[in-house]
């Protein structure tokens, strides 16, 4: 049973009144009596809670800063009208700061034997599954004095995917594709390129491209010209270990990682590539392996959504161990880690050789945008010990990635806002180079 707090002012009310009037304890009574038989009455007709049957539909995956719209049926089987107020409670993480309340609270007015449709508006702040929890309905009486209050289960899920938002810079690379792909301008040669056609030598032309037997049969000097090789495979290999943990303004490198990877596996699916997936710290935490092209994108968004960074550390050997058994044939690696110098030093450079004797592999980091702004600092101590040190973790990193470089890796280090178009023009200029 449930008293309301207009039944504790009546009562005081009338306590109050009578107490003036008739100061005795029968007085008191005499309040008191019709105030609790209108509570019996009220709980007698309010409709019973354990009855109530309720359903879910709506949205089960929306994109990280989208809304989500999941429908709660009520239905009222008993032969009383519902009078409720219900409360749909779900995690914090599935509402934006300060929603939480008035989106989960609901006042309905159920005939007996009619069911009603409520709206749930989530707005995720986090990647991942966000599970319903009960629904808590209070029953309440035709007086409102008293009522019934009871929890169902109404199981739900709705998964927060990555907001890829770096698909603005999606068709400009594509525009440089089909230039790549000879459909507005011509390739240059290469040994990951093939033969499309000819056509008459232009000033500029590699003169390797001249093909002198055409050229004896016609009047002009004739060229080949060659497009990209397609069904290149491209392995991207996500460290989920600690350093995809450390923040970037608001949000953790991990995420900037799983932006860049998007970018690069639309683009490539685009250039008829075949792309697949692993994720890795301490052991595997998700791959996605041969599908088709229309599935990859949904595929990769749907595996990168319950991905979480790991507060360990990556282990290197058994990282490269699984991309080598992904990819057994020469392939595109897209290392996407961290560029600290001791995991670096320790972790991964005795076992890249594994990997650069046999693919091409590109290493991408996600740098600090701070570090530049705290190194041009100079008003206070303070802020020259902060430049000093900005200083010093840029000089690490460059150091890393010339070690890198030496071993056989394109190393690229960009903040979370260029490090998506940057990779993405990294994959261009291996397929404008014929290394891919």
């Amino acid at each position: 049973m449930v008293l309301t707090g207009r039944t504790a002012l009546l009562a005081a009310l009338g306590a109050l009144v009578v107490g003036l009037l008739l100061p005795s304890w029968a007085g008191i009574g005499a309040v008191t009596l019709p105030v609790l038989l209108g509570v019996l009455v009220d709980l007698a007709l309010a409709a019973p809670v354990r009855t109530l049957r309720l359903d879910r539909s709506g949205d089960t995956a929306i994109r990280l800063g989208e809304s989500a719209t999941v429908e709660l049926t009520v239905t009222n089987p008993s032969k009383r009208p519902l009078r409720a107020q219900l409360r749909d409670a779900w995690p914090p993480s599935a509402w934006r700061p300060g929603t939480a309340a008035a989106g989960s609270r609901h006042t309905v007015t159920i005939p007996a034997g009619e069911r009603r449709r409520l709206t749930t508006l989530l707005a995720p702040t986090r990647r991942g599954d966000h599970h319903a929890h009960r629904v808590t309905v209070r029953s309440m009486g035709p007086l409102g004095l008293a009522g019934r209050q009871g929890s169902h289960r109404a199981p739900w899920t709705v998964r927060a995917l990555p907001p890829f938002t770096s698909r603005k810079h999606l068709p400009s690379r594509l525009a440089r594709l089909r230039e790549l792909d000879g459909r507005t301008s011509v390739l240059a040669r290469g040994q990951g390129t093939e033969f499309d056609s000819l056509r008459e030598y232009l000033p500029g032309d590699d003169v390797r491209s001249i093909d002198w037997r055409a050229s004896a049969r016609r009047n002009t000097v004739a060229v080949r010209t060659w497009r990209p090789e397609r069904d290149r495979h491209i392995l991207i290999v996500l460290d989920t270990g600690r350093t995809s943990a450390g923040r970037v303004g608001d949000a953790p490198r991990l995420d900037a990682a799983l932006d860049a990877a998007l970018l690069l596996t639309a683009l490539a699916t685009r250039a008829g590539d075949r792309v697949d997936l692993l994720a890795h710290d301490l052991h595997r935490r998700g791959s996605v392996v041969g599908r088709s092209p229309n599935e990859i994108l949904p595929a990769f968004t749907n595996a990168m959504a319950t991905l979480e960074p790991a507060l360990l550390e990556t282990d290197m050997r058994a990282l490269t161990s699984s991309a080598l058994r992904m990819a057994p044939h020469r392939s595109l690696i897209v290392l996407i880690t961290g560029l600290d110098a001791r995991p670096i030093e320790e972790g991964l450079l005795p076992h890249l050789p594994l990997l650069t004797r046999r693919h091409e592999v590109v290493l991408a980091s996600v740098a600090d945008p701070r570090l530049d702004d705290l190194a041009t600092a100079r008003g206070t101590v303070r802020d020259v010990y902060g430049a000093a040190a900005a200083e010093q973790t840029r000089a690490d990193r460059r150091r890393t990635a010339e070690r890198l470089t030496r071993h056989g890796a394109t190393v690229l280090d960009a903040p979370p806002a260029t490090l998506p178009p940057a990779l993405a023009d990294a994959y261009l200029a291996l397929k404008a180079a014929g290394r891919l």
